[in-house]
């Protein structure tokens, strides 16, 4: 579902005026509505930062002046959706700007590390939203299981699993995912 100009600025509006209370992750705009997120737990967070050391490492030699970085939002208001990727790869010129949030031309690769309360929306919402978005990459980590998904090609018509411990390659870099750790 695509929302009127109108009524994503209403929506982006609203989010932006929302008060940030202890526990509340993040924000984001889907199917037509303000989505609110509680905040990750220890082993999430974990993931996400081992997974940008890794790409941090490689980028200057595969994409200099290129980041992975966690935090940013990103907003497609064609599409009615604003999401904040656990980490995207992207310029880090795009943070020198006074925009609120990267546009999807900007990023080549979101992770997303599924959490325990809703996992369908990174297995079918978030796959459906980046993929219209035009984003190349979308790393799947699930350590409810220890297992992942690599999303490529455009929209997304290429899936390769793996298991934590695998050596996987995500477009040009390469992730060793046995420091990835399963939730207790």
């Amino acid at each position: 579902m695509s929302l009127d100009a109108a009524s994503y600025a209403r929506l982006r509006e609203t989010i932006d005026r929302l008060p940030r209370p202890p526990g509340l992750g993040k924000a984001e705009i889907a199917e037509g509505k303000v989505v609110l997120t509680l905040s990750p737990p220890n082993r999430h967070e974990l993931a996400v930062l081992r997974i940008a050391r890794q790409l941090n490492a490689q980028l200057p030699k595969t994409h200099p002046g290129h980041i992975a970085h966690g935090g940013a939002d990103l907003e497609d208001i064609g599409l009615g959706r604003l999401r904040n990727p656990d980490l995207m790869v992207f310029a880090e010129t795009a943070l020198e700007g006074e925009e609120p949030a990267l546009l999807p031309h900007e990023v080549l690769l979101v992770v997303e590390v599924v959490s325990e309360p809703d996992p369908e929306s990174d297995y079918r919402d978030k796959v459906h939203d980046y993929a219209a978005m035009g984003i190349p990459l979308y790393l799947l980590v699930d350590p409810r299981n220890g297992t992942g998904i690599i999303h490529d090609e455009p929209g997304y018509a290429s899936r390769k699993k793996f298991v934590f411990g695998d050596e996987i390659a995500v477009g040009p870099w390469t992730l060793d995912t046995s420091g990835l750790l399963t939730y207790a």
